[in-house]
């Protein structure tokens, strides 16, 4: 079995190395992580990760606009992408969802569930 890559799209710093930290030691998975969405978009074409977490509120390209451009990109459109976001009310989850969206995860999240939230959220298993 290969292991699994995810790219954490996050301008805060410590959100990254959270997220890094714990999907690495729990789940067994290669994190890479950008602070942009400019720089996600860059390196989830370089590196194809198998997902993508990615905040939605950032400075300059928030999440929204990185997640439509990623859907633009034919070397982007299939990585399924989870939001990061502290809008995480049901009208925000509907509109998410119609916008191909496969899930959202609440800020501040429990650093020790989510592995377990990103592999229910993919289908993923968490076997190392």
């Amino acid at each position: 079995m290969t292991t699994k890559q995810i790219l954490v799209v996050d301008n805060e710093q410590y959100i990254q190395e959270v997220a890094k930290i714990c999907l690495e030691t729990i789940a067994g998975w290669k994190v890479e992580t950008a602070s942009s969405g400019q720089e996600g978009i860059i390196k989830a074409e370089t590196c194809q990760p198998d997902a993508i977490l990615l905040d939605v509120m950032m400075p300059n390209m928030d999440g929204i606009a990185t997640f439509e451009k990623l859907q633009e990109n034919p070397l982007t459109k299939a990585i399924p992408v989870i939001f990061l976001t502290a809008k995480i009310q049901a009208s925000d989850r509907r509109r998410y969802n119609q916008m191909g969206m496969i899930s959202a995860i609440a800020k501040p999240f429990n650093p020790l569930e989510l592995a377990t939230e990103v592999a229910v959220a993919l289908g993923w298993s968490l076997e190392k």
